[in-house]
């Protein structure tokens, strides 16, 4: 069974058949709530599940609750025990120097080596002072222990980040439709219009719309005479200047 429109309550047929919001609609019902701009799924905008086009869509406002003396007085109290702990942090950290610097794991691995190489060197002291010469060599397993603590200690070089790869040039936009035979209207935009396909055109409010003809109910097309742009445009939008 085919449904009703959610705007006419009439049969919608597959071939005319809108399903948006929920809800389903004729092609040329789904429309603006407040212009009635016939609109379709590239550029509506849904509040409430009902369709508005972008100039008429409802901005929601929000009540500034920041002033209210209760708000102002928990702000005030809320600043002043951050200065009282930042002065309780500064005053149990003064004198340690930077401490917390050493505890990232690059700074812990360096110190770790520094030890082992220090332990190393220490050993080698007190065999030489206690044999009262050069210490024994130490055997391949220590020279190779002690090399590779060496060698995990060299920092390694870190090579220039290399600039990002340049972005793409973005293809070209086709280009608008030819318009209709000579002969058209001069028209001025009463709302901005961004264009939502490539056969429309934008235009801000107050523009100057020449060579303008009817396409159906709801569209025209025309050129801006600002830009020099042409392409289909709402007719909601403009009136005959």
């Amino acid at each position: 069974m085919n449904p009703s429109c959610s705007r006419c309550d009439k049969t919608v047929y597959p071939t005319e058949k809108v399903n948006c919001l929920d809800k389903y609609w004729h092609k040329g019902c789904f429309s603006c709530e407040v212009c009635k701009m016939t609109l379709n799924m590239k550029n509506y905008k849904g509040f409430e599940k009902k369709p508005y086009c972008s100039q008429h869509y409802p901005k929601t406002s929000f009540t500034s609750v920041a002033d209210t003396p209760e708000n102002l007085r928990l702000k005030q109290q809320s600043k002043m025990q951050s200065q009282v702990l930042y002065k309780e942090e500064f005053e149990k950290n003064k004198g340690k120097g930077f401490s917390v610097v050493t505890d990232t794991p690059e700074l812990q691995r360096i110190k770790k080596t520094q030890d082992q190489i220090s332990n190393i060197k220490y050993h080698e002291e007190f065999e030489k002072s206690r044999m009262g010469g050069e210490a024994p060599p130490a055997d391949n397993d220590s020279n190779q222990g002690y090399q590779q603590q060496s060698y995990n200690y060299d920092p390694q070089p870190v090579a220039p980040a290399s600039a990002p790869a340049p972005a793409p040039a973005p293809a070209p936009a086709p280009a608008a439709a030819a318009p209709p035979p000579s002969g058209g209207k001069r028209y001025r935009a009463m709302y901005d219009y961004a264009a939502a396909d490539d056969d429309e055109v934008s235009f801000a409010e107050g523009d100057v719309i020449l060579d303008v003809q009817q396409i159906d109910e709801g569209w025209m097309f025309g050129r801006v005479q600002r830009t020099g742009a042409q392409g289909m445009l709402p007719a909601n939008y403009v009136e005959m200047a």
